[in-house]
């Protein structure tokens, strides 16, 4: 009797530490109140289509995982040892119908799969200019998308407006349910221009140029980043969206012209030097071109563009006078020829510390690296 009572006192206090356990475990539930599934939740219809995709897919496969799932678990349950009323038959080894079952169906979600695929590739080829600005509202015939140059620098963002002769560094805004056609490319090494509320991620790379066609249909400060690792810099390289109602993107574009500098050509060289934690910056106008040489990788005056290059190389090459060209077309080593740091540098090839081991090493290395100071480009 004693040691009955003493079972089942054992037995309350287990079951009383699991709820104590568990109610202290339940607070934790409400910090995922706190994670921004913007991917899941966003504002542009290019990344509300995506979006979907994603759900169509992860739905059609759940129409396969979940009944194998529900059948394990129900084998496992009804061919238990202890069942003995179930039916045993060691020598079954077909049925034509489990076989049409099991293979038919995943066949057919397999087809389902590629169909989808196939048709939301062609839809929303980021080449392709858009043919809707949300469900039902298709873009006007007079509408003019808005161009935006976008360059990945050593580690920040530069963003050109052709249209309105102005830049800005950090900071992206456009006018909501308008049209954006982005042109992307970056200075030196691979990035990737990233707003999740907006659109996929789309690669800049050096010497090309590529596109994203997309629409912000919410007013609203959206992240943007890098989602590409490029060297030391990455972590802090992102920006802000900003989408703007009614006359707010012109009132932003003024305070741009009133408030930013000149981007000349040598100015460009300076900003385009590594550097860190760089504060938005506006220019009021930039050199003509400039966004093309960059593309073209001869933004540093002396050296080759690559449609000369290409035009040389069309024609057969340049024979024994090629060996001229060889300094102007020699360009990643321009850091490291001004003293900076290299684009992709870790420790101890930055000349840093790890983050790890020294707190403030970054502070103390903020900028180009190697002692060289971060330029000025503090608003004007």
């Amino acid at each position: 009797m004693t040691a009955d009572r003493s079972l089942r006192a054992r037995a309350g206090a287990g079951s009383a530490r699991r709820i104590l356990r568990s109610l202290v475990l339940l607070p934790l539930f409400g910090l995922l109140a706190g994670c921004n599934l913007v991917v899941m939740q966003p504002s542009g219809d290019i990344a509300m289509q995506q979006r979907n995709l994603v759900l169509a897919s992860t739905g059609l496969m759940l129409l396969i995982i979940v009944p194998v799932i529900v059948l394990t678990l129900l084998f496992a349950w009804r061919y238990r040892a202890s069942n003995t009323a179930a039916r045993h038959d060691p020598d079954w080894d077909h049925s034509t119908g489990l076989e049409v079952v099991i293979w038919t169906a995943p066949l057919m979600i397999i087809i389902a799969l590629g169909a989808l695929t196939w048709i939301s590739t062609h839809t929303l080829d980021p080449f392709r200019p858009l043919s809707r600005i949300e469900p039902g509202k298709p873009v006007a015939a007079n509408v003019k998308p808005l161009e935006v140059q976008v360059v990945a620098l050593d580690w920040k963002w530069l963003f050109f407006y052709p249209e309105y002769n102005v830049a800005t560094v950090n900071e992206l805004a456009a006018p909501v349910n308008r049209p954006i056609q982005f042109k992307i490319t970056a200075s030196s090494v691979m990035n990737a221009f990233y707003v999740p509320a907006l659109a996929g991620m789309i690669y800049a790379m050096p010497g090309m140029q590529t596109q994203l066609h997309a629409v912000i249909n919410k007013a609203g400060e959206y992240e943007g980043l890098s989602s590409h690792y490029s060297g030391s810099g990455f972590s802090r390289m992102t920006f802000k969206f900003h989408g703007l109602e009614g006359d707010g993107f012109d009132q932003w574009v003024a305070k741009v012209k009133q408030q930013g500098s000149d981007l000349t050509r040598d100015a460009y060289l300076e900003l385009e030097r590594p550097s860190e934690r760089v504060p938005v910056t506006y220019y009021s106008s930039f050199a003509d071109g400039l966004f093309d040489k960059i593309v073209g990788m001869c933004a540093v005056p002396g050296k080759m563009c690559m449609h000369e290059m290409m035009a040389i190389d069309a024609k057969g090459g340049a024979g024994k006078e090629s060996r001229e060209n060889a300094e102007r077309l020699q360009y990643d080593n321009r850091h490291t020829q001004r003293g900076d740091e290299p684009p992709g540098a870790t420790t101890p090839a930055s000349h840093r510390a790890p983050k790890s081991e020294s707190p403030d090493a970054d502070k103390t290395h903020e900028g180009s690296g190697q002692g060289h100071s971060a330029p000025d480009q503090t608003n004007n």
